[in-house]
């Protein structure tokens, strides 16, 4: 039974951990605020690009000038 002596020793040291976090200290801080509005204004540019250049493409297919025809078969 090393599963319950492993999970008996983590519920013993679950008390400690928490008196020791401090939850005043744990936060993402101005850093973690202007990287992540970097981040969401890069995306916001990009997709603002992509749909610019997705505007841009004709998907309606061109016939290829080089191939030949093929010829149809004639109805019975």
């Amino acid at each position: 039974m090393p599963d319950m002596s492993a999970h008996l020793a983590l519920t013993q040291l679950v008390p400690f951990a928490a008196e020791e976090l401090d939850k005043n200290k744990v936060t993402p801080g101005v850093l973690g605020f202007v990287v992540f509005a970097v981040l969401a204004l890069a995306v916001w540019f990009l997709m603002k690009s992509m749909n610019r250049h997705m505007g841009k493409v004709s998907f309606e297919e061109a016939p290829d000038p080089t191939a030949t025809p093929s010829p149809t078969p004639s109805p019975k």
